[in-house]
């Protein structure tokens, strides 16, 4: 239950609705929080989450970032400063793109240590900045390539369906492939559209093989559980809007979490962005939910 019994709008079948953060602050001294969906919307932070994120610093909570954004972590803290997020508010940034960036490098487990040198990469806009400095040569076609990464997609120019026959190649060859982005949707201008990881699930269904780096794979909660140290883990809770990516990531490392109800799930729940479901709406959900968070919040707020 929340420190802040007031602060508790009601219990959802054991799922507890609160009216903001604060209500998770007697108990919680690390916080695990994503970015989209939770912190802004792409370009803009949310109403209240410069306020909330200054309050848990002056709380002395640990805050990290944790994004499974495809791109390099620097490049992903200069997006945050650029929409007025500074960096003082975060202990680190934690992303999938630098996790598999470090695992290229390193070569660490018997998948990354037989990668080879030669890289295909599936980018968006042709970005594929975040293997720049490694010891890969990235080429141009599927035919020349030792592995593949997918680090961005061109949605909505290109649909999944336009990545077939690259897909297709690289299961004939048997190459496999690394997911710096698991992320299966991500907002835009257009609503909700495909993001990186839908390449990797369609590969894997093709026959390939893939390791995902990021959420809600164990290995980057790790990182995340390190930079925020000393908390314990029982004095940890992931923030975020995704049930497959945030609340099942955090529960399958034996985490808290909180859901930010007006996220990815908006429409599944009937909701609009700072408003907490109906318990028959969330009744509904649930039920098809590969893992229910311990909180509901509207907002990232105070």
């Amino acid at each position: 239950m929340p420190a802040s019994p007031e602060a508790a709008t009601c219990d959802y079948d054991g799922t507890v609705g609160l009216t903001g953060v604060r209500g998770l602050a007697a108990d919680f001294d690390g916080y695990i929080v994503d970015q989209w969906g939770v912190l802004h919307d792409g370009t803009r932070p949310y109403r209240g989450a410069l306020d909330c994120l200054q309050a848990m610093r002056s709380a002395g909570k640990r805050i990290v970032v944790l994004t499974n954004s495809g791109r390099p972590e620097a490049a992903n803290a200069r997006l945050m400063e650029d929409m007025g997020f500074p960096a003082q508010l975060f202990d680190r940034f934690v992303c999938a793109g630098e996790d598999a960036r470090q695992a290229i490098a390193n070569r660490t487990t018997p998948f990354h240590a037989g990668l080879g040198r030669r890289c295909y990469p599936f980018t968006r806009g042709g970005d594929h900045a975040l293997l720049d400095g490694l010891d890969v040569e990235v080429v141009r076609r599927v035919e020349d390539a030792d592995f593949l990464i997918a680090i961005g997609i061109d949605s909505p120019a290109r649909r999944l369906a336009d990545y077939e026959p690259e897909l297709a190649a690289g299961v004939a060859r048997g190459l496999p492939m690394l997911c710096a982005n698991p992320d299966l949707f991500r907002f835009s201008p257009h609503g909700l559209i495909d993001a990186t990881g839908v390449l990797a699930r369609r590969y894997e269904e093709l026959g390939g093989r893939v390791f995902h780096h990021g959420k809600p794979h164990p290995a980057i909660y790790r990182t995340c559980l390190a930079a925020l140290a000393p908390c314990a883990p029982r004095r940890v809770i992931a923030i975020g809007d995704s049930v497959e990516h945030d609340v099942l990531g955090a529960t399958r490392v034996g985490l808290a979490s909180a859901l930010i109800a007006g996220g990815v799930h908006a429409d599944e729940l009937a909701v609009r962005w700072g408003e907490l479901p109906t318990r028959e709406a969330w009744r509904r959900f649930a039920q098809g939910a590969p893992a229910r968070p311990a909180f509901l919040l509207p907002t990232f707020a105070w």
